[in-house]
């Protein structure tokens, strides 16, 4: 495994989030990069959905990319976390062009709040220039938080991604169910429809406003299970996941 630092050009600076590389398993690359961004309510990086899900999916041919993205705890606010990010797409694309694995679609995957940070991503990527695009070619959303404004949110990750008093601008900016458009790129999105922590609509939110966008998606609503269960669980969404990235 590499670990590398990734750092964006001009706009972004000050963001050098730590990726680990898990190159996919020999002889078996798909042309698929993954950055993967962990949930834990934007106060900690869970690692069972970062190193968890790379181990995975370089098994079937992936490289992913886990970035160690800054945090509300470390006293970090938006726009840091999104800085970082787009930072790791940036810096995927450049690594697979200079290690030659040649990778054909890079994409962004996040969990409950990294759920948010990759939604955020593919919604907002074109506030930031860079040498290489920034538009993640997919994202992959796992009972993601969505909603920063509504009764569905999840008030811990609000408050660690924007403070206790936001202002409306600060949620606004945030808040990007209304900035989704037909160039946004296809999702995958998976949830539990009893999920206690982050409520199912934060996915059905989302989901909506892609249909509304003509924007393709993947949706899975399963009825059982708790928040958080990464590959902990008998539901086959990771090998329909993969299955839906190669149809990309």
């Amino acid at each position: 495994m590499d670990k590398i630092t990734g750092t964006l050009e001009s706009s972004l600076t000050g963001s050098a989030p730590q990726i680990t590389v898990f190159p996919p398993a020999k002889n078996k690359c798909n042309g698929i990069g993954i950055v993967i961004l962990p949930g834990g309510g934007y106060g900690g990086l869970a690692e069972h959905e970062g190193k968890g899900y790379a181990k995975f999916f370089s098994q079937g041919g992936a490289a992913c990319f886990v970035l160690k993205y800054r945090l509300g705890p470390e006293g970090h606010r938006h726009p840091a976390m999104l800085e970082d990010a787009l930072a790791g797409i940036e810096t995927a694309r450049k690594y697979s062009e200079k290690s030659g694995l040649g990778l054909k679609k890079i994409g962004i995957m996040g969990s409950s709040a990294g759920g948010h940070l990759a939604a955020h991503s593919i919604v907002d990527y074109g506030k930031y220039k860079s040498s290489v695009p920034l538009r993640p070619d997919f994202g992959i959303l796992c009972y993601p938080v969505i909603d920063m404004k509504g009764k569905f949110r999840h008030q811990g990750s609000r408050e660690n991604l924007i403070g206790k008093k936001p202002s409306k601008k600060l949620i606004d900016e945030v808040s990007f169910l209304d900035r989704v458009n037909g160039k946004t790129p296809p999702c995958f999105i998976w949830h539990t429809w009893e999920d206690p922590g982050v409520p199912v609509e934060n996915s059905l939110l989302f989901a909506l406003a892609l249909r509304k966008n003509g924007v393709p998606f993947d949706l899975h609503i399963y009825e059982k299970g708790s928040h958080g269960l990464g590959l902990n669980t008998d539901f086959p969404w990771a090998q329909d996941c993969m299955r839906w990235m190669k149809t990309l």
